[in-house]
């Protein structure tokens, strides 16, 4: 089977963008897959995904956020820089080639809200260099509410999860192993 590399977007204001994207790893791995988890905007080693992926070997994840609040109407300095970091290592995994599947985990609303505002045009502009890499090449996972036009304009596959009903609405708080 031809591995691609092709790009999936995961957008919308619905629960489990980060969740396809995590199954999608799950899959890869059990296939012998090598692959790269940048999440922007988190750093919160109590997240249950977190804990399971530390267990994973060949899945590496790499926090590119803090473990506080992001202000989205304002992001403070060290929210865009440590995005910043983020994408360039983002760039090294694409460049070099040593990862089967990389997954840029809320890298959408990083770049809509003002963390990666600067670095649209040149994200877009690595979806299309990464479709004129030879094959095989990664396949590139993008999650988060917002994705831009021009993302969306370069990618394979887009799914926007829509919420329909959430318990959020009848006062039902996160829940341990379900949202987090």
């Amino acid at each position: 089977m031809k591995r691609l590399g092709l790009i999936q977007v995961y957008t919308g204001d619905g629960k489990g963008k980060t969740t396809a994207a995590l199954g999608l790893a799950l899959r890869a791995w059990g296939k012998g897959w090598k692959i790269a988890i940048v999440q922007f905007m988190k750093d919160d080693p109590g997240y249950g995904e977190v804990k399971a992926l530390q267990e994973l070997d060949g899945i590496d994840l790499f926090p590119a956020g803090r473990n506080d609040f992001v202000n989205l109407d304002q992001p403070e300095e060290i929210d865009c820089r440590l995005a910043r970091q983020g994408w360039e290592l983002v760039q090294s995994f694409l460049a070099e080639g040593v990862y089967d599947m990389v997954i840029l985990d809320e890298i959408n609303i990083a770049i809509a809200c003002g963390l990666l505002a600067e670095a649209e045009a040149e994200v877009v502009a690595a979806l299309r260099q990464h479709k004129k890499r030879p094959q095989p090449r990664a396949e590139i996972v993008m999650t988060g509410r917002y994705a831009t036009p021009g993302v969306l304009a370069e990618a394979d596959l887009i799914t926007e999860m829509k919420e329909l009903r959430h318990p959020f609405a009848q006062g039902i708080e996160m829940r341990e192993g379900i949202d987090h």
